[in-house]
């Protein structure tokens, strides 16, 4: 019923495995087994209608009955007043905690774009997140992120799939993004989320991932650190459940760590308690 241009063969990305993906999925794919519970999930937008991005929030509070969170598509390049009235419509969705522009290319253009610190305020005023996806090995764009915090304190950000750090094998690109890394978590309204392994390596192990979660955890925090899924990205190399697991595996038996970077983080920085 959506649009997801990004699925389509003819479309980029260019991903050989990308057929794999381009079918339906609902509230119950993503159903976990013992000793696994799942408490709820937050939703990502997926390029459903990026001209009328309530579309997608409609059909998830139609068909949901799980307790989640969505987070919707908007345009950072939209003229100010066009921001504000799809703000506007988003706000009027019960299940809307905040909005996502996909930056990564752009990322630098649009956080040094002034019309963007406005965007940013609509947000703060109607107490919404930004999903920033950039990777943070781009020193620029991560300048124009800050510049943006320091004129909206207020306003919750949260950096996508780690700001996709590069292996811990290459030392240069590693220190460049543990440097940017250091300077956003300055900043208490940024939370970072861990996710979308597979982007990178199809076949990462716990291994690969574990240098990038103690360094997140070192420098925001037990409490501004969350585990995600990428779903369904994610199948393309584990299921959901064996991602969960190996999640658990890399926190050991720290009860109170597994809860917080896997439920009760995300419970609070996508604001489940105005369910």
């Amino acid at each position: 019923m959506g649009d997801y241009a990004w699925l389509k063969a003819e479309n980029p990305p260019s991903w050989a495995d990308k057929a794999l993906i381009n079918r339906d999925y609902r509230e119950s794919d993503v159903a976990l087994q013992t000793p696994l519970e799942l408490m709820g999930f937050v939703h990502i937008e997926a390029g459903f209608d990026n001209q009328q991005p309530w579309r997608e929030i409609d059909w998830l509070e139609q068909h949901c009955s799980l307790p989640f969170r969505s987070v919707a598509f908007t345009e950072l390049a939209l003229s100010a007043e066009k921001f504000a009235w799809h703000i506007e419509q988003l706000c009027q969705r019960p299940s809307v905690s905040g909005v996502r522009h996909i930056l990564d290319e752009q990322a630098e253009t649009l956080l040094n774009d002034p019309k963007t610190i406005g965007h940013f305020s609509v947000l703060q005023e109607h107490n919404l997140s930004f999903d920033a996806q950039l990777s943070l090995v781009d020193s620029a764009a991560v300048s124009g992120l800050i510049n943006m915090l320091q004129h909206t304190p207020a306003l919750r950000v949260i950096i996508d799939h780690g700001g996709w750090p590069p292996t811990y094998n290459d030392k240069e690109q590693w220190q460049c993004w543990a440097d940017n890394l250091k300077r956003l978590a300055l900043y208490p309204q940024v939370a970072i989320k861990l996710s979308g392994w597979e982007m990178s390596n199809r076949n990462w192990t716990v291994d690969d991932i574990k240098p990038v979660l103690e360094l997140c955890l070192k420098l925001f925090s037990n409490r501004r650190v969350m585990l995600a899924s990428n779903f369904p990205l994610c199948t393309w190399s584990y299921s959901l459940q064996e991602l969960w697991l190996n999640y658990t595996q890399l926190l050991g038996e720290d009860a109170s760590l597994v809860a917080r970077l896997s439920s009760e983080n995300a419970a609070t920085w996508y604001k489940f308690n105005q369910i």
